[in-house]
């Protein structure tokens, strides 16, 4: 792929910056009557899908060859995994939005195939743009940022999420997070794995980890991780994330938080 990279993540940046606004311009005046379910514990709003429909036609202008997957499927068409594609989530952390609590983002990436080559995430609360580009680096608003120089549970702030509708494995899981609270300085559940990502890379947090997450909620976050220094896996320590479901990205303590997670995982 020959695209400058660079600037396409540039003009990524003031798309999701803009998209930023307008959720916090609709949080102001949002009411809950205006929340649908798309399944159990599955929240989705007008927000959402307004938001989505203003990102699919920026960029669509801005490449037009790409396809899209998209969260709530506003383009109406299957996209082909294996090809160029923006894979894009309008509004990462809705329940959190729909309850006014104030961590929620805009996440967008390009992926070539299962390979993340572009990414931003936009938190509007803190008005903070977090961007990357295979091969450029990553940054938070222009500035160079790196993963957590950590290399031990022992010393470590771990983020995870919690499933809302796939309960199957949650005896392991349970197990997983009772071990790194013995193991750790703690964990913490912000409800956008976005932010969480964003949040490794610019060394906030040491690592994530979290099963049943869609490509959307990744996309953008494991090229940031990975152009900050840090590592990105499946729970296997393979390469299958992206559409897979279940992900670890961390600094120097990867290693080890895998571990941890094989001895429970049995999925």
């Amino acid at each position: 792929m020959t695209t400058d990279l660079a600037a396409i993540t540039r003009e990524i940046s003031t798309i999701a910056t803009d998209a930023g606004a307008f959720l916090l311009q609709e949080r102001s005046r949002f009411q809950p009557e205006a929340i649908e379910y798309k399944g159990l514990n599955n929240l989705v709003s007008y927000v959402d899908k307004e938001t989505e429909k203003q990102l699919v036609e920026k960029l669509s202008r801005l490449l037009p060859e790409a396809g899209f997957i998209t969260e709530e499927g506003t383009t109406g068409q299957d996209a082909d995994q294996s090809a160029l594609n923006w894979i894009i989530d309008p509004l990462d952390g809705t329940a959190n939005f729909i309850h006014n609590l104030p961590v929620f983002s805009v996440s967008i990436g390009l992926a070539q195939g299962n390979t993340p080559i572009a990414g931003v995430i936009y938190d509007p609360n803190r008005d903070e743009c977090f961007s990357a580009w295979q091969g450029g680096g990553a940054y938070c608003n222009g500035t160079k940022i790196s993963v957590s120089p950590a290399t031990q549970l022992s010393e470590s702030l771990i983020a995870t999420g919690f499933p809302y509708n796939s309960f199957d494995q949650m005896q392991p899981y349970l197990q997983i997070l009772e071990s790194l609270m013995k193991q750790t300085h703690g964990l913490r559940r912000m409800g956008s794995a976005a932010i969480d990502l964003a949040y490794v890379a610019c060394g906030r947090f040491d690592a994530f980890y979290e099963y049943n997450l869609n490509s959307w909620d990744m996309a953008a976050g494991v090229l940031l991780v990975r152009e900050a220094g840090g590592t990105v896996t499946d729970f296997y320590g393979g390469d299958t994330f992206l559409f897979r479901g279940d992900v670890i990205a961390g600094c120097g303590v990867h290693p080890e938080l895998m571990r941890v997670i094989q001895e429970y995982w049995t999925k």
